[in-house]
């Protein structure tokens, strides 16, 4: 059937068919969709002998296979993984690598006809940054890590204006530590975070950092790896310059004269003297 607006509604469908009302906005504004739907559907027109058969020929050439959910869970795995990483997003949604790829390559390339587009794009690209900002972390924490041999014991974090008073430098080098060994980008970091805090010997007696809850820890973790990329980042600067000091400078030397040929006799060859 045809609706007002022409939106075209399986005739099976229409038959006492009731609108749901959206989850994801206020309910005022829930019940107003709801209510515009339900006209549209109360008003839906047979579809037209043409339409009949456009609808039959445009079911033929698009993914018949594919259910909403299955395109939900691809939208979830661009966003989780990176439009890129087909391989988990094909692991997520159980189907052979090909035909994901076969399908992410007429996405992209028709996103833009969906009634969502702007707001889906919107979506993954959100979440490609924050795999950006995880990559970029990790980076920090590597670099900062390999300056030491035993970075448990030996690593100095770059406090500036900004250690406070609540949390001692033996623990801040702990939890920097133990974030880059358990992995910063795991979901789960910061409970196991916290579960090696209460079994680690050294804080046996500190009741305030075992008391920290998950949550904390994160906070706590976040500020000190913005000074971590930081200080990285001011070292990179500096080798940066230290590098381009040291670089030599293009100089231009003229050769030297040749020395007058002497003859056999002694003498200067060349022109004779003036008399």
């Amino acid at each position: 059937m045809r609706c007002s607006e022409n939106y075209i509604i399986p005739e099976e469908l229409c038959r006492n068919c009731r609108a749901e009302k959206p989850a994801n906005c206020p309910p005022k504004e829930a019940e107003k969709r709801q209510k515009e739907e339900q006209k549209l559907i109360d008003e839906a027109l047979p579809l037209t002998d043409e339409e009949h058969l456009e609808k039959a020929d445009l079911l033929t050439q698009g993914v018949t296979d594919w259910t909403k959910r299955e395109f939900q869970t691809f939208v979830r795995g661009n966003e989780k993984y990176g439009r890129l990483d087909l391989e988990n997003i094909a692991k997520d949604l159980e189907k052979p690598l090909a035909e994901v790829q076969a399908y992410a390559k007429v996405f992209w390339q028709r996103f833009d006809e969906l009634q969502d587009g702007e707001k889906i794009l919107a979506q993954i690209e959100k979440g490609e940054a924050r795999i950006q900002r995880r990559q970029s972390v990790k980076k920090a924490l590597d670099a900062k890590i390999a300056k030491y041999r035993a970075p448990f014991h030996q690593l100095r974090i770059a406090y500036g204006t900004n250690k406070g008073k609540t949390y001692t430098e033996e623990e801040d080098r702990f939890l920097v530590c133990e974030l880059h060994r358990l992995g910063f980008d795991k979901e789960t970091v910061y409970e196991e975070l916290r579960q090696s805090v209460r079994m680690a010997p050294q804080f046996r007696f500190d009741w305030f950092i075992k008391s920290r809850t998950a949550m904390e820890l994160q906070r706590r973790c976040n500020t000190l790896i913005t000074l971590i990329e930081k200080e990285m980042g001011d070292s990179t600067e500096t080798k940066k310059r230290t590098t381009q000091k040291k670089e030599p400078a293009a100089t231009t030397s003229t050769p030297p004269k040749a020395a007058p040929r002497k003859s056999a006799s002694g003498g200067t060859r060349g022109r004779p003297a003036k008399s």
